[in-house]
């Protein structure tokens, strides 16, 4: 087992300790959010955990929740009048717990059931925590099609880069869950992440930004290649 693999199963088995009987769980997306599902599937069968349901953050999730033979607790926000806990990863976080995610380009829908939850708690192997953010991900952006040239020129204009997605597997752009595009950008200097976030979403066009407040995380974990774990509260 890699150190990566280490440092994420310790992660989600400390997340573990914050889920409770009966909470309403806002599964997060991508690896270590999956490491996360497949440890509260354990839980889940071996009756550590019970009358628990699971919101997914995006079609990645709702098939993983669905494969595991978790079908019977998925439920969609409009089924539910609340949620208990996110668990979700990030691509970066700095020490103020500020993320970036988008990664795998579920952002929009991250954000509305992470920031919806009672707590939000991040797990993160320590190669995500940085000091300032972006650091080596760009900032992915969510934009509807008809803008993305638009936006694309703006971002340019407030300096750095900024490239439309594609991927592997699929001719032409990457198209989120939203059916929009993503742009990522890697913005020259930045002195307020935050402040750089409330720019980008005032441009018309854009869905979402992979900005993620600290005011808006519980707390981090952040798990280690020796499979201890440290936590910024």
């Amino acid at each position: 087992m890699s150190s990566i693999d280490i440092a994420r199963e310790s992660v989600a088995r400390e997340a573990l300790r914050y889920v409770r009987d009966g909470y309403v769980v806002g599964v997060g997306t991508g690896s270590t959010a999956m490491v996360f599902l497949r440890e509260l599937h354990r839980s889940i069968i071996n009756g550590a955990i019970s009358n628990v349901l699971l919101v997914p953050t995006s079609t990645e999730t709702e098939i993983e929740i669905v494969r595991l033979g978790l079908a019977d607790l998925l439920r969609y926000p409009w089924q539910v009048d609340h949620i208990d806990i996110a668990i979700d990863g990030a691509d970066e976080v700095d020490r103020k717990k500020n993320l970036i995610k988008g990664g795998g380009a579920a952002l929009t829908r991250e954000k509305v059931i992470d920031y919806w939850a009672r707590e939000f708690v991040v797990i993160v192997d320590e190669s995500k925590v940085f000091d300032s953010i972006p650091s080596k991900h760009p900032i992915p952006i969510e934009v509807i099609p008809f803008a993305w040239s638009i936006i694309k020129a703006r971002l340019k204009e407030l300096g750095g880069t900024a490239e439309l997605r594609f991927g592997g597997g699929k001719r032409g752009p990457i198209v989120t869950d939203n059916g929009n595009y993503i742009i990522d950008y890697m913005p020259g200097t930045v002195t307020n992440i935050e402040d750089l976030e409330r720019v980008i979403k005032e441009m018309p066009g854009v869905v979402e930004v992979g900005v993620f407040s600290g005011r808006r995380v519980s707390r981090v974990i952040i798990g280690r290649a020796d499979g201890s774990v440290i936590t910024m509260d």
